[in-house]
């Protein structure tokens, strides 16, 4: 196929945003739907096992940063790559990812045999905490295949147009592990009652079945990647070296907000282990809402990607511009209909008297962090896609980890009071927003002088 082909470069902007965009955010809204789904019926089983799962999420994050940092990397790379008509290094791209992806899973397996119990010691000596944690943990890493190969191959048919393919594979497994979650969780009909190993077990099942279904779908449909064993167990350094220089912000970023969270629930744990299941649940629910930002996130950075290696500013400046309107107009959306229903959303996890005493504070003060959360995930994405990933990383350091992390810190050391110490949440994400315009605002100005001299 030409590059006339390839609608990235040729369809209009608006149009193509909502085509690559609008089917990767109802795709991360299962996802993250499924996500609150396996924690309310965890938290059918008792508030423990609500809090283990809610202690894992960090580690559970680790992962996904990883898988996430490569897929950004391969996802940018190739449609680059296909605009400056280099198919063969397209290829190679995709192979790496599998490579990668290869070693990834060797790593979870050793943590999720040798190192979940101790995680779990090291918090807390509630025993059912510790079992619970440490079977849920233990599944989610050892079988960790399916989460690794599902990001990558979905990006792969994202990064290259097809981002309807992708979203089919993704809502495959998602609608799955919400199917699976009650039989597997309480022993419905033939199913054993297996309790929060079958909450595990239904999300790994899940994302092998995604997995499948979008490595399927690249070697059926997508015509612009192709596999070869060769490539793949012979990876180049150069082209590696490539995956992480694009992808590694991403992957700082969510490792980063995995440390916060480990250490935000350290200082929760000093007021309650309930207060740690809220934050478990406002992180279910704050991940949610940034599913349609995530989203966003996987249309337009192809789109940038491609038009950036064509010298197309206009169709640049287009698609972030698009973008960002859509995402701060949800997002206040979202907020306003949060702060009208914080009893319902702690409802749906069996809150008790004590978790709605404190949910109700905490859910009202951190959905005031959407619209700027949002804002800078548009942004960070942008300039990572367009080579200012030392921007990106600049930011997500501060948002991912300093921010929050020091935020919690301070508030609960001033005050001595859960009430104020949620206040660490929207503060957090109004100073990266700001400091991602300001930054942004910067790169625009050297993209201009660049284009300029082409």
């Amino acid at each position: 196929m030409s590059q006339k082909d390839n609608k990235l470069g040729t369809m209009p902007v608006g149009k193509l945003l909502i085509s690559m965009a609008v089917p990767m955010m109802l795709s991360f809204f299962i996802q993250a739907m499924y996500n609150i789904i396996d924690s309310m019926f965890v938290a059918r089983i008792s508030e423990n096992a609500l809090t283990a799962v809610s202690l894992a999420f960090p580690m559970q994050q680790i992962m996904t940063a990883i898988s996430v940092g490569t897929g950004v990397g391969i996802a940018a790379g190739i449609p680059r790559a296909l605009a400056r008509k280099q198919n063969e290094h397209a290829d190679k791209l995709a192979c790496t990812g599998i490579f990668l992806c290869l070693c990834y899973l060797v790593v979870f397996a050793l943590l999720g045999i040798f190192f979940t119990n101790r995680f779990y010691r090291m918090q807390t000596d509630v025993a059912e905490i510790v079992s619970g944690g440490t079977t849920y943990l233990s599944i989610v890493w050892i079988v960790s295949a399916g989460a690794f190969y599902g990001t990558l191959f979905e990006k792969m048919l994202t990064s290259t147009g097809n981002a309807t393919l992708a979203m089919i594979a993704q809502a495959s497994g998602a609608v799955f592990n919400i199917i699976f979650d009650p039989l597997l969780i309480f022993g419905i009909g033939p199913f054993p009652e297996m309790g929060i190993a079958g909450a595990a077990l239904a999300t790994v099942l899940g994302q092998i079945l995604a997995a499948s279904i979008a490595f399927v779908l690249n070697i059926k449909k997508n015509p612009w990647v192709h596999f070869s064993p060769e490539m793949i167990f012979h990876p180049e350094m150069h082209v590696i070296r490539e995956v992480y220089t694009i992808g590694f912000p991403s992957m700082i970023t969510m490792g980063l907000t995995s440390m916060s969270s480990f250490l935000i629930n350290q200082i929760l744990l000093g007021y309650s282990t309930t207060a740690t299941a809220v934050y478990g649940i406002w992180m279910k629910l704050q991940n949610f809402c940034f599913m349609p930002a995530f989203g966003m996130n996987n249309g337009m950075v192809p789109i940038l990607s491609y038009n950036y290696g064509a010298k197309r500013a206009d169709r640049v400046h287009g698609t972030i511009r698009y973008a960002l309107t859509a995402i701060i107009s949800l997002m206040t959306v979202l907020t306003i209909v949060f702060e009208l229903i914080p009893g319902t959303l702690l409802s749906m996890f069996s809150a008790g008297e004590q978790m709605r005493a404190i949910g109700m504070t905490a859910l009202r003060i951190t959905v005031l962090s959407l619209v700027f959360g949002g804002t800078a995930v548009i942004l960070t994405s942008a300039m990572q896609a367009m080579g200012h990933a030392k921007y990106t990383l600049i930011v997500n350091v501060l948002r991912g980890l300093v921010l929050p992390a020091s935020g919690f810190f301070l508030m609960s050391a001033l005050f001595h009071s859960l009430d104020r110490v949620w206040f660490a949440v929207p503060i957090a994400d109004i100073i990266a927003a700001l400091i991602a315009v300001y930054l942004y605002r910067r790169m625009k100005a050297d993209l201009e002088r660049e284009f300029a001299e082409e």
